[in-house]
């Protein structure tokens, strides 16, 4: 069958603040929908994509009637849903026979929901999609019912929704084909924000699928991790160097939850004598000397630990599972190695006060990482902090608000008004510092370096010249 995977289309300005936008503006490269891809390929079905980042809505819908799919799978986030749902209703139009489903985060998290706010939708996938498609896709070559089809919620024809039973997680990763990175067409255009990667063009990999810790604010299919054998990610990378990728950004969710096999990666990565660069997330906790320096050695360049806060009670407050003293040593640690490091920080945590907000910037200034962010926690659909909301504080009404550029969840204990106000202060007092940008201008190594060091000024002016900066992001922000 010829089938579509598309991602709706969306612009800068829907989740960035104009003057800080090219510094914080990326374009990933969609594994998941590039896992169920490849899966489809596997099994003998053509498959395009189309990414709405490159090409407005007119284009998408121009570029769906060319190629004339009988299936068309549409990929959304919570903030990126309502353009999922016109996108569903425009495609309806133009294709009135083609079986359209909707698969990503917020169908996921909202399984039969989404069936109801979208009525041009057929289907939903509520986990995984790779093995779920590949099933829809032959029974509906087949003829078949979709009755029984796990990880399937289906509208019939009469109108009635079926929510068809979970499909269970994909233990063997290894029998996973690798995504099909050739449907991008422009491997170039796949870039990470400035100051994020040093040589293009950048793939982006997952040695593994899964998390088992407890944060309040991250959704996870189950709570388990699901580990890739070394030998399948080693044969992927190389699989990617011969494409012509000269960068990796390694986005499992900690890539050191097994110290062990975390060691052994970077080890066979140096002994094998792969020339790559590379970047990876990993728990303050879960990292020490010995292992950064071998990171180190196997060409990572940067590490990003999620700090969070610098308040203890802030970080049990969100089941982090770290203290603040784990994260100091860390940061060291990773120093001492000659790794850059990157640090998120995030504020309108449950109970935290504006003066302990204030704390965690004091507490980034003392730290100083290479690159930190400031974001506002956001109340995801399908995580804790979603369901509890209302015990915690408020929530925003408009899905388009749920990105981490505003307040989309306020706490009882803070105002909206006040996160935007300490996004913007925090930004200010760490990248307004003499001994920042020196440090920055000393550690210029390449083009790319000086760019990002530009960019990273013009977002800094437009820091201090706006007085609402953040407050842009969110001209309609409503909380119930």
């Amino acid at each position: 069958m010829r089938c579509v995977l598309l991602i709706p289309a969306w612009r800068p300005q829907e989740l960035f603040p104009k003057r800080t936008a090219l510094s914080q503006l990326n374009y990933w490269q969609p594994l998941g929908t590039l896992y169920v891809a490849s899966s489809l390929q596997e099994a003998g079905h053509e498959v395009h994509f189309l990414n709405g980042a490159f090409l407005g809505h007119q284009e998408l819908l121009a570029e769906l009637r060319r190629l004339g799919p009988q299936v068309v799978g549409i990929y959304s986030t919570a903030f990126g849903w309502p353009q999922a749902v016109r996108t569903a209703q425009d495609i309806r139009v133009q294709l009135k026979d083609a079986f359209l489903l909707a698969g990503g985060p917020y169908p996921i998290a909202m399984k039969a929901q989404c069936l109801k706010e979208a009525p041009a939708l057929d289907a939903v996938v509520s986990g995984e999609g790779e093995h779920t498609m590949v099933e829809l896709l032959e029974r509906l070559e087949r003829g078949r019912t979709l009755e029984g089809l796990r990880g399937l919620i289906f509208r019939k024809r009469a109108g009635e929704i079926v929510e068809n039973p979970p499909r269970a997680l994909i233990q063997d990763l290894d029998s996973l084909p690798f995504p099909a990175r050739e449907l991008l067409h422009d491997k170039q255009a796949y870039l990470p924000a400035p100051a994020t990667y040093r040589r293009r063009p950048v793939a982006v990999m997952l040695t593994s699928r899964g998390c088992n810790r407890r944060c309040i604010f991250c959704f996870q299919l189950g709570r388990e991790i699901r580990f890739r054998s070394i030998a399948n990610v080693i044969a992927e990378i190389e699989h990617c160097l011969r494409e012509g990728y000269r960068e990796i950004k390694f986005i499992d969710d900690t890539m050191a939850a097994n110290y062990h096999r975390a060691l052994e990666l970077a080890q066979e990565i140096r002994l094998r004598g792969l020339r790559f660069s590379w970047f990876a997330s990993a728990c303050v906790n879960q990292v020490d000397a010995r292992l950064l320096r071998a990171f180190k050695e196997a060409g990572c360049w940067a590490i990003l630990m999620g700090a969070e806060s610098g308040v203890q009670k802030n970080l049990n407050a969100l089941r982090k599972g770290i203290t603040v003293e784990q994260t100091r040593r860390a940061v060291k640690a990773a120093k001492e190695a000659g790794l850059r490091v990157f640090l998120p920080f995030i504020f309108g945590i449950p109970g935290e006060t504006y003066q302990e907000a204030l704390q965690s910037i004091q507490f980034a200034i003392e730290l100083e990482p290479d690159v930190v962010n400031f974001h506002a926690l956001t109340p995801f659909p399908g995580t804790e902090l979603y369901e509890r909301a209302h015990q915690w504080g408020r929530i925003a009404r408009d899905l388009r608000d749920y990105t981490y550029q505003g307040a989309a969840f306020v706490p009882h204990t803070l105002k909206r008004e006040e996160i935007l106000q300490l996004r913007q202060l925090a930004f200010r007092r760490f990248y307004s510092r003499p001994r920042y940008w020196l440090r920055r201008l000393l550690a210029l190594r390449s083009l790319g370096d000086l760019r990002a060091v530009v960019l990273g000024a013009r977002s800094l002016l437009g820091l201090w010249v706006s007085k609402g900066l953040f407050r842009t992001v969110l001209k309609s922000a409503t909380l119930r």
